[in-house]
């Protein structure tokens, strides 16, 4: 199981939120690609990144951050969400580099968006499904819908989608531990990867989280507890390889 550091983007800068208010983030850098290189240095395989400010515009706003870091290490699948509402937004971020990209808000508003990424993009698209006691969450998870996530998931599964990152909002940046029982129960659900997000930050979050990996949970994103210290990469990633107990 991977773990995937998260570099989220408001203003230019790294921040992290709590439970997806931008009215109440800390900001955790101001140079996005030294932060980058903190994880790479550290052992990251992959990286998230979000551009919260493109998340409520329904447009790119941080992509020229996106495109240092993608350009600063070339060897490094990064995976982006945020703002991407049209084939030409994707294609741009794709063409800079970008190895996945994420698609939220537009996916719940228009699922056939996803069938057309997908048809143009094969392999490259991922679906982020946050949700609020089981029910997607769109708009910057300023909006709960009446969707429920195991119903959308196997809706995307079925375009090819290569991936579902599936947040636990209530539990997102509040240090209090990942959702496991619902994160695997949407990983046998469907017969594509889960990649779990929201609250972890213990090593024996990535425990749990490993047990269940068999079940089709492939990787962790990890946010605030990389930054502020209560998880160190390095170590949790050898958890997750199964090389340390």
């Amino acid at each position: 199981m991977l773990l995937i550091p998260a570099i989220d983007l408001k203003d230019g800068q790294c921040v992290r939120l709590r439970q997806g208010r931008m009215d109440d983030s800390t900001v955790f850098s101001t140079d996005v690609v030294a932060t980058a290189g903190r994880w790479v240095n550290a052992g990251c395989r992959r990286l998230h990144m979000v551009d919260l400010n493109g998340a409520f515009a329904g447009q790119p706003v941080n992509a020229d951050a996106v495109r240092r870091v993608v350009e600063a290490f070339p060897d490094l699948p990064v995976q982006v969400g945020g703002g991407i509402r049209n084939l030409d937004i994707a294609e741009a971020y794709l063409d800079a580099g970008v190895r996945w990209v994420i698609v939220g808000t537009q996916a719940v508003h228009d699922s056939q968006f996803v069938a057309r990424l997908c048809q143009r993009f094969p392999n490259r698209v991922i679906v982020g499904l946050d949700a609020r006691d089981g029910f997607a969450a769109v708009d910057g998870w300023a909006t709960v819908t009446g969707h429920r996530v195991e119903d959308l998931a196997e809706r995307f599964a079925d375009f090819g989608v290569d991936a579902i990152v599936y947040t636990d909002i209530g539990r997102d940046g509040m240090m209090k531990g990942v959702n496991v029982d619902a994160t695997a129960a949407l990983a046998r659900a469907i017969e594509i990867p889960v990649i779990a997000s929201g609250g972890v930050s213990t090593m024996e979050d990535v425990r749990a989280l490993n047990a269940v990996s068999p079940a089709g949970v492939i990787g962790a994103i990890v946010g605030r507890a990389l930054y502020e210290g209560t998880l160190d990469l390095t170590a949790a990633q050898r958890c997750a390889d199964g090389l340390d107990a």
